[in-house]
């Protein structure tokens, strides 16, 4: 299950599982992003589902989540990446408090709904993997990045509470950390602010595009294999 699967990030996850033969559950607000990402993962050669989902809304995410349980007989992974909103490049002591919380506010309810839901049938079946995107780590230097860490730090929070609590039923919270993802953004100079403070934020003064690891990693794996 792949929540936000119709957005960059999520989508190029939903392909990567697609293309490790999982049957994949992409939900979102937004049927036209989904229905393109599963038409791809379908092309493939992959299996792919979609719904129309609010991870904001708790009926809707707790009767999804046994739709899915009743179609697949399990629910395996369940994995967020439900966008927050954000207002970056105004210093924090200059925004307004509502604009400081609203990702923060997102970010806890959507994670904690979409965790429960899945975590209710994991621990039934004997485990399954809940995943999030973000986690605990230092702000970029020279860029103004709002609430957005805040939210971060939160989801790692819950994730660190969820586990103490559903480690015994066999489920994993698992917070997939990174120093952020320039691609996603839309406008070409907030991407390069973020390429600069991740590089900046480095040793040596540089990083690596997400999608060039992926493919390094990838190699690597058909190498091991012996393809």
């Amino acid at each position: 299950m792949v929540y936000g699967g119709g957005g960059a990030i999520g989508s190029a996850v939903a392909r990567a599982f697609g293309r490790e033969g999982a049957r994949v559950f992409l939900a979102g607000r937004t049927p036209d992003p989904l229905d393109r990402v599963a038409g791809d993962i379908r092309a493939a050669g992959g299996t792919a589902e979609t719904a129309v989902v609010d991870a904001l809304d708790a009926a809707q995410v707790d009767a999804h989540a046994d739709e899915v349980v009743t179609a697949a007989g399990s629910l395996d992974v369940s994995f967020n990446l439900v966008g927050h909103p954000y207002k970056h490049g105004t210093p924090l002591v200059d925004m307004d408090y509502d604009d400081v919380v609203a990702p923060l506010l997102v970010a806890v309810r959507t994670t904690w709904l979409t965790a429960r839901a899945a975590a209710r049938h994991m621990a039934g079946q004997g485990g399954g993997a809940v995943l999030a995107f973000g986690g605990y780590g230092d702000p970029p230097r020279n860029y103004y990045i709002g609430g957005t860490q805040l939210a971060f730090q939160a989801i790692e929070s819950l994730r660190r509470q969820l586990s103490a609590e559903l480690g015994r039923d066999g489920v994993r919270f698992v917070t997939l950390q990174t120093s952020g993802i320039p691609e996603s953004a839309d406008d070409p100079s907030t991407r390069e602010a973020i390429s600069k403070g991740i590089e900046e934020a480095t040793l040596l003064g540089r990083a690596r595009p997400w999608r060039t690891l992926a493919t390094r990693r990838r190699s690597r794996r058909r190498i091991g294999r012996g393809r």
